[in-house]
């Protein structure tokens, strides 16, 4: 009995599986580069221009009165490190959200300017509420895109 030719797509996973015979196995590193402390900003890239981050602090202000590092350790945390804000993103965006009257900061001391907690405004709430719906369909689509490289890798 004749077998049909492989389709292409069986061809491109017999050749991966080969590849990734023939590389051996590689050592994975016990914590994700972000948790180690050498990780990329992800919120400078397509997060970003998104407004992901901006939702993401404006929903974590709207919880509870926040600081900057304090913003910055509740994102690793709740990520359990894969992403990190860097401070040199996480900063500049509370100055901005500040400017647009979105959160409004006081300072814990203010003679010493130790740290600036800040709240949502009014503003902050309708801004937090239109990115909510906004970022949604982004953040299903990111979801998706991660179930289905499990889905492909793991079976």
């Amino acid at each position: 009995m004749a077998r049909s030719p492989a389709s292409k797509g069986d061809r491109s996973r017999q050749a991966a599986r080969e590849a990734v015979v023939k590389a051996g196995p590689i050592k994975a590193p016990s914590a994700p580069a972000a948790a180690r402390g050498r990780g990329s900003d992800p919120f400078s890239g397509e997060l970003r221009r998104r407004e992901v981050l901006p939702l993401l602090v404006l929903h974590l202000i709207d919880q509870d009165p926040s600081y900057g590092n304090q913003l910055m350790e509740r994102i690793a945390g709740m990520t359990e490190g894969v992403l990190s804000v860097n401070p040199n993103t996480m900063y500049p965006l509370l100055r901005r959200l500040e400017q647009d009257g979105l959160i409004e900061g006081q300072w814990e001391h203010p003679e010493r300017r130790t740290r600036r907690f800040y709240s949502l405004t009014g503003e902050g709430r309708a801004e937090y509420s239109r990115l909510v719906e906004e970022v949604r369909p982004f953040l299903d689509s990111v979801a998706r895109s991660i179930d289905e490289i499990v889905r492909e890798v793991y079976g």
